[in-house]
């Protein structure tokens, strides 16, 4: 297969055209040296963003009909194209994250079969949630024949996110459950790696043109998020969000949002930190253990992945010493890793700090220092539960390699604790996304409980349901159909059949 040469100029994507915003210059910087990195990338204006949101309304009808072989064989697509890019695509990640080869190797790896599993249950059309009941004229009151489908809610804002430039970014999983849901999207790239954005929407508005799909399936903008990004949410033509962020940005795109006058979801991903409770057989059987691989989580990525463990939760005593003994140890032959962007290793350092200066917080141990821009130096503190009780701030996110272990009396104290916790998200393990992964929790891990961000139920997300009643078989969208001309597995009168 023959690499793809796609050309970084700092361009916005709106439909087919390519052209350099007109708004605040800003360069991409290299973590790992502080160097600004070429071209600079010019930010759109509000009217690129009218432009992006106006081009996407006037796809959405054709898009959202396509057919499901059409509409499969165009995210399959996008993936053959992200890996035609070849070694360009991963050298500039490089750059703008800090993040090693291998890393990004394997999160490319991931984004092209998010692609792809979202093809295949596109062709499976399972999501399409088809029931049909017929009619029943003899009843009192008369039934009348009704058939149900999902369709696509509208074009979509998806904002990429700082700690994962592929996966979660211009074609990661909420691009990918979007398009295969028929909704058009418009990309809000993330500052932190521009360059790669270029390149992956680049990729995508080929796939685009390549397929004879109108050019409002999808565009890609730079900018600033507080005025850029709120103009694309506030955009009447969007019709849902996917967003991955800090709190804050989550929750001001979550009012926006509210205070239009058709209100929208927004599903945000935002802050979690990952409580670990260790119960007592279990510290007891292995504290040490435990312990030493609690570091290893802890400094995966330097602190930066979404379900990194932030505090401990565990009874006091003579286990629990032995696991903070164990953990202490591991992280200080820790060294430091280089964080996203300054700006993500700035609020590190600040988090770091205003634990270190709680009253009733004691200092553990220390990573090793690093010698790159943005080295994040591993921290790990201890406290009671009740001093964690009485101060809020302690339950705020650091996001990096920092935890927070919670010494309880007794385990009303240690469920107590548990209660007292804002929503998080669940546990994970870092896999290859599949049918049954899920990555959602109560507030604020997400914006909406009810959904996820992974796996192939993330297209429930921009789906809808429609009911046709006793229409003639030719105005039916095929999923409906009595001869049932895609193969569907379907409710008919109440049983799953196929027929």
């Amino acid at each position: 297969m023959s690499n793809t040469t796609y050309t970084i100029n700092g361009d916005l994507l709106i439909g087919q055209n390519t052209e350099h915003g007109s708004e605040k210059p800003f360069h991409a910087v290299n973590p790992a040296t502080g160097e600004q990195l070429a071209p600079a990338f010019g930010s759109a204006t509000v009217a690129d963003v009218e432009r992006a949101c106006v081009l996407a309304g006037q796809a959405f009808d054709a898009y959202r009909e396509t057919t499901l072989a059409q509409r499969a064989a165009f995210l399959e697509k996008i993936a053959d194209n992200l890996l035609d890019i070849g070694p360009a695509l991963i050298e500039r990640a490089m750059q703008e994250s800090g993040l090693p080869q291998a890393r990004l190797e394997g999160e490319r790896g991931r984004t092209v079969g998010q692609l792809r599993l979202f093809a295949k249950v596109v062709r499976d059309g399972a999501w399409l949630a088809t029931a049909l009941d017929s009619a029943l004229p003899q009843r009192t009151p008369p039934r009348p024949d009704l058939r149900l489908r999902k369709i696509a809610l509208g074009p979509v804002a998806v904002f990429g996110a700082s700690n994962f430039p592929l996966a979660f970014s211009v074609a990661g999983g909420d691009t990918a459950s979007a398009l295969a849901a028929g909704c058009p999207v418009v990309v809000k790239a993330h500052g932190a790696h521009p360059g790669t954005s270029e390149l992956v929407a680049k990729a995508v508005q080929a796939a685009v043109a390549a397929c004879g799909l109108p050019e409002g399936v999808f565009s890609m903008l730079h900018g600033d998020g507080r005025t850029i990004g709120q103009a694309l949410v506030a955009h009447d033509a969007i019709k849902a969000v996917g967003f991955t962020g800090s709190r804050q940005g989550g929750m001001a795109l979550v009012r926006t949002a509210a205070q239009r006058a058709e209100p929208i979801p927004v599903y945000a991903e935002m802050s979690s930190s990952n409580p670990m409770f260790l119960l007592p057989n279990a510290l007891a059987r292995n504290a040490a253990r435990i312990g030493s691989g609690f570091i290893d989580s802890l400094t995966l990525g330097a602190g930066q992945f979404c379900t990194n463990p932030g505090l401990v939760v565990a009874l006091d005593g003579p286990d629990l010493d032995t696991f903070c003994a164990a953990a202490a140890a591991a992280l200080e032959g820790k060294p430091a890793s280089t964080m996203l962007t300054p700006g993500i290793h700035s609020a590190y350092v600040d988090g770091v700090s205003r634990l270190a200066g709680a009253a009733g917080v004691t200092l553990l141990a220390r990573g090793q220092q690093g010698n790159t821009a943005c080295a994040g130096q591993g921290a790990l503190f201890a406290t009671d539960a009740a001093t964690f009780l009485a101060n809020p701030a302690l339950e705020e996110e650091v996001f990096g390699a920092s935890s927070l272990v919670i010494k309880c009396s007794d385990i009303g104290q240690l469920r107590q604790i548990a209660e007292y916790l804002d929503g998080q998200l669940t546990a994970t393990v870092f896999l290859e996304v599949c049918h049954a992964m899920v990555h959602g929790g109560p507030f604020p891990a997400t914006s909406d409980s009810r959904s996820t961000s992974v796996g192939a139920s993330a297209i429930d997300r921009f789906l809808r349901p429609v009911s046709y009643q006793d229409l003639p078989s030719w105005l039916l969208p095929e999923a409906l159909q009595d001869d049932n001309p895609l193969q569907l597995w379907r409710v008919r009168d109440g049983v799953l059949v196929q027929a």
